[in-house]
């Protein structure tokens, strides 16, 4: 069992820079990953959400990034702007901390293109981006992939899917034959991992068993609630938890904005983050998020995808994920770091045995509450109030 980054043969000074924000011992998928990515081995990692998986792409291309030259090394592809800037968060940090002068630029759609082109005068190290806009730059010869040594498909179950595939398969037939490539997900089908095979020279596949246990620090509560009332159940439980930091999860991304819009007429401090909302207004909620400006992220699933937001007391279940593991993924936004956390599902009698499955595939009891006179009681208790104690 590898217990440091130095035993995995990384320059010193990333090693340094990683202890500055206490991340002292490499996860499995790095500790597996790291080795085989600085020997250019083409790698397929599939390890689930909160594994350390960015680090693991990152660190060895950080290894390999020949800083004396002003070029383009490496391509990460991302499926979400927002997914995009936080890796460019990483890269920057990673950069401040270790000393080592990587570059970086985050390229995505829906903004200036002639403002991208302008930062890419600067010749960064690393692109981190939305594949639309890059492979558009690299037509009009702003990005030269020819240059590239490394491309990352991070999320690759979505960016490998019968939308995205040809746009990615276009921008690595732009880079050299003997570029490395990467792909990582929490979750790899074999219909996703036979298109990867098919995209890459001989790669070494890397599968980190999913822990089916939740958080123990984590509590599940379940609030019945047909379909129609469920926004006003919902907006009933803001108002009598006042959670410190809570994402509102909705399977549709286009009642997102509404789902906010509903809220916030009721005085909710909530902000929605959804696919067809601007650079502009993503970085806002986001940013506002994350400052504690505002304290409610309404947010589908693929919305959400990498976010890495501390703090999260609790998670709203909307609407329900049909896969176990979504709503283990969803789950696993709260409770980090030894802290508390709750999952709140607000469930109409439909849904019941979806709530069954959760039970039963991990293990767990999602007890069944009221909202009693602003106060969250258990369901037994509002049928006999005799019993509540005054």
């Amino acid at each position: 069992m590898i217990k440091s980054f130095a035993e995995l043969g990384l320059n010193p000074n990333l090693v340094e820079g990683l202890k500055k924000v206490n991340i002292i011992e490499p996860t499995d998928i790095q500790s597996r990953t790291i080795p085989l990515a600085l020997e250019n081995k083409d790698i397929i990692g599939e390890s689930q959400t909160g594994s350390g998986k960015t680090l693991a792409y990152l660190l060895p291309i950080f290894e390999r990034i020949n800083t004396t030259k002003r070029e383009a090394q490496a391509l990460i592809l991302a499926p979400t702007h927002e997914l995009a800037m936080q890796i460019d968060r990483e890269i920057q940090l990673l950069s401040e901390n270790s000393g080592m002068q990587v570059t970086s630029t985050p390229i995505i759609g829906d903004i200036n293109v002639e403002r991208q082109i302008v930062k890419l005068r600067g010749k960064p190290h690393i692109i981190t981006g939305s594949t639309g806009r890059i492979l558009e730059l690299i037509k009009r010869r702003k990005i030269n992939a020819q240059t590239i040594k490394t491309i990352v498909i991070d999320e690759g179950d979505k960016l490998l899917d019968i939308n995205n595939l040809s746009a990615v398969k276009d921008v690595i037939k732009t880079t050299l034959k003997d570029r490395q490539l990467m792909v990582f997900s929490a979750t790899i089908n074999v219909k996703t991992l036979t298109i990867a095979k098919s995209i890459m020279k001989e790669p070494e596949v890397i599968q980190i068993q999913a822990v089916k246990d939740i958080n123990p620090n984590i509590n599940h509560i379940l609030f019945m609630a047909e379909q129609r009332d469920k926004i006003e159940v919902l907006r009933k439980l803001l108002a009598s938890i006042n959670p410190q930091r809570a994402i509102v999860f909705i399977n549709k991304s286009d009642e997102i904005r509404l789902t906010a819009s509903k809220l916030q007429f009721h005085k909710v401090n909530a902000c929605p983050i959804y696919g067809d909302a601007s650079k502009e207004e993503r970085q806002r909620a986001m940013e506002g998020f994350r400052t504690g400006k505002t304290n409610v992220l309404i947010a589908s699933d693929l919305a959400a995808r990498g976010l890495d937001i501390n703090d999260v007391s609790h998670i709203f279940n909307l609407d329900l994920p049909e896969d176990s593991n979504e709503y283990l993924h969803r789950s696993g936004r709260t409770g980090r770091m030894g802290k508390p956390g709750t999952v709140v599902s607000i469930v109409s009698p439909r849904e019941m045995p979806i709530i069954k499955k959760y039970e039963k595939d991990f293990k767990i009891h999602i007890d069944i509450k009221e909202v009693y006179q602003g106060k969250i009681l258990d369901a037994e208790l509002i049928i006999n109030p005799g019993n509540i104690r005054r």
